[in-house]
Order: structure tokens, then sequence, then C-alpha cells
């Protein structure tokens, strides 16, 4: 009969307390009929996997700030390969090239094919929240896609953590090809 009652308080207690949450929302997701896991994984085992960062998702901080702050955020929540993220971009483009697109605050109009191949729209930020849209490029090809968005005040905050985790496990899925799922059309 005690335990009941210090369940009833706890619960009591915990429905007058405010939870904080960073819940990270993801958008539609799409692959390529190109894309396989098993590529990733090979090509960034044990290896540096270069993240190009396009956009400033927070306007008040320096760039170079947001990517310092960012980048171990990033590696605390990598997928499973034991990869190391880089900004460090190779001397000369290597053939394949694959690498991370992050494109924060992207337009409207704005598709994972170009920005493979380098376009760079963007719409006005919100403020406190952070938009991005990740694209895993080989060469000049869209391999998978996915759009995300959390409410976030700093590069190393919990909801940015949260949003990077989500995002790298849709963006590098590693579900079998028939069992995912492709999405209403090939990639843009």
């Amino acid at each position: 009969m005690r335990s009941i009652w210090k369940m009833a308080a706890a619960l009591a207690a915990a429905v007058g307390i405010p939870v904080v949450t960073h819940a990270a929302i993801l958008g539609g997701s799409y692959y390529a009929i190109q894309y396989d896991y098993r590529e990733f994984y090979a090509i960034s085992d044990n290896k540096p996997f270069r993240v190009e960062l396009i956009g400033n998702p927070y306007p008040n901080l320096p760039m170079e700030e947001v990517a310092r702050r960012l980048l171990p955020v990033m590696q605390t929540q990598k997928p499973p390969p034991n990869l190391t993220f880089t900004y460090d971009a190779p001397t000369e483009r290597p053939h394949p090239d694959y690498r991370l697109m992050l494109v924060f605050n992207p337009a409207n109009d704005l598709g994972s094919y170009a920005v493979c191949n380098g376009a760079k729209r963007f719409k006005p930020a919100t403020p406190g929240r952070v938009y991005v849209f990740a694209v895993y490029c080989r060469n000049d090809l869209a391999l998978s896609e996915v759009t995300g968005w959390v409410d976030s005040s700093a590069p190393d905050d919990g909801g940015v953590s949260d949003l990077m985790k989500d995002l790298f496990n849709v963006v590098f899925d590693r579900s079998g090809y028939g069992m995912r799922q492709h999405g209403h059309g090939s990639i843009r």
C-alpha cells in the first residue's frame, strides 16, 4: 500500500513539473535507387567523412564559431561506422566524391540534385529554430535526403544533438533496400 502512495506522489509531482523537450521533427526522406548503406560503410569506416555546411543557422554567431561547436555534436551522434566527420576539403576533389551537405534554411525550391551540384539558395531564418536539408552526395548524384528542424538557441544544445542523431539515422539508412520506404518519387 505504501508503494502505491509513493507512486501516486511521484506522478503528481511529475505532472506539476514542466519538462523541457528537444523534439526534432523530420520531413520526407528520399533515396536514389543507387543508395546502398554498405557503400557508405565501406567508404567511411575508419576514415574521415566530409561534411559541408551551407548557410548559417545562427546569424548572431560567426559561421566559424557555429562550425567549431557543431562538429563535436555531429561526431557524438554519428552513424555506426567508425568515421570521423571533417570540414576539410581535399586539395584535389576525389572521384568518387562522397560528402554530406547540410543546408541551413534552404529555399523551398532547392532540391538535392541542385545541392550536390553546388546550388545555394536560402530563405529567411526563423529565430530560435534550426531548419536543415541534409543531402548525401556521390559526385553530382544525390543518394539520399531528409529535412529536419528543431527549436534551438545554440549549435551545441540538446535540440541540435537530437536533430543530428535523427538526421543521420535517416540519411544513412541501415535498413534493407526492400524494407525502406522510397517516398512518392525520385530524388528531386
